[in-house]
């Protein structure tokens, strides 16, 4: 892996809210380098912030200072159309709560991502019929969110994450809403798919056992970045 290209790193990231007296300096130069098939997990305690350094790097948020890099590329200097497409074509994003659309079946949600795209209407439901199939969830294709299980729905999430092939999965808390049974079948379908896809996912977690099963784990404590 030393030898391959990061897909996507942070440089020397800071990130701070408000002004004055009251800036709270949620980054403080974190630095990171994801690599294609990797597997890294992010650990700290509610409020050490794993949650925006997920939304920095997937371009949600800007640094305050720093660079994100995306295949050696810095969207922060390019416009926001190409900074979206960017996004979209090579960031995939789980959340701890699904924010599938629940007006669209979940074919549809699956198949989003790809119709924003462009692609055609039945292009993009093939793509994301196939991504069902591999998720163990076909069966599901034609109900609505709230007629599914949670476990269910946060398979479909992962899904769309999928549907454009993207280099990264950022991954926030994937399993904190579901039970234990719902928790492995997810976990393992993260891990399998990241490795039969060459993908490479970054997942932030209180889980430990997840973390363990991950290749790398850093932890974010008070700001700063570090090695687990």
């Amino acid at each position: 892996m030393s030898d391959a290209r990061p897909v996507l790193s942070g440089r020397d990231i800071h990130f701070t809210y408000g002004r004055g007296a009251d800036t709270l300096h949620v980054l403080k130069g974190a630095s990171i380098d994801l690599f294609p098939g990797g597997l890294t997990a992010v650990m700290g305690p509610s409020g050490s912030g794993k949650s925006t350094l997920l939304h920095v790097l997937g371009l949600l948020a800007r640094p305050s200072s720093g660079a994100v890099l995306i295949d050696g590329r810095d969207p922060w200097k390019t416009s926001e159309a190409k900074r979206s497409r960017m996004r979209n074509q090579n960031l995939g994003f789980v959340f701890q709560f699904h924010h599938l659309l629940e007006e669209f079946t979940v074919h549809e949600n699956v198949a989003m991502p790809c119709m924003i795209s462009g692609k055609s209407r039945s292009q993009s439901m093939d793509i994301a019929g196939g991504l069902l199939r591999e998720v163990g969830i076909e069966s599901r294709g034609n109900h609505f969110p709230s007629e599914i299980s949670g476990g269910e729905r946060q398979r479909a999430a992962l899904a769309r994450a999928l549907a454009m092939e993207p280099a990264v999965v950022l991954a926030d808390e994937p399993t904190g809403n579901l039970d234990d049974e719902a928790t492995g079948v997810v976990e393992n379908l993260m891990l399998d798919l990241a490795r039969s896809r060459n993908q490479a996912f970054l997942i932030a977690t209180h889980s430990r056992e997840l973390a363990q099963r991950c290749g790398r784990l850093l932890i974010l404590d008070r700001g700063v970045l570090r090695e687990g």
